[in-house]
């Protein structure tokens, strides 16, 4: 059992680091910190996709010279975790963006509060009437 969890410890890092990701998002109602949970779901994503394709003691997948055999460590986890990683910056930096217009839009970052104020201005259609984000 000890032995199973010590092999496997890159699968139990990027699960717990998924577990605290998830705990940020539900049950901080601020939404910086969702933001920063959501980031840390991808970096455990991203951690297990690219542990996936680890062989242990195996080389790079770059060959020295048609001499060079052995195992190698396989190279497409990580060529899709850098796709992975530039959409994630993408979404990252458009929520931050829409947390900004929220801001000036509500004058808060709380999701609750956001909530409160969208229900006193008797909802969605007509708040979005009555005030400009720009």
């Amino acid at each position: 059992m000890v032995e199973s969890v010590a092999t496997n410890h890159y699968y139990l890092a990027s699960m717990l680091l998924f577990v605290i990701g998830f705990h940020t998002m539900l049950t901080h109602s601020n939404l910086v910190k969702k933001v920063m949970g959501l980031n840390i779901m991808e970096t455990a994503v991203f951690l297990f996709i690219v542990s996936s394709g680890y062989i242990e003691g195996a080389k790079p997948p770059i060959a020295e010279g048609p001499w060079d055999r052995g195992p190698f460590v396989n190279p497409l986890p990580s060529a899709l975790i850098l796709t992975g990683i530039v959409i994630a910056v993408s979404l990252t930096a458009f929520a931050l963006s829409l947390i900004v217009q929220m801001y000036r839009f509500y004058g808060s970052l709380d999701a609750d509060e956001i909530a409160r104020i969208r229900l006193e201005e008797g909802g969605e259609q007509s708040s979005w009437k009555t005030r400009r984000l720009w």
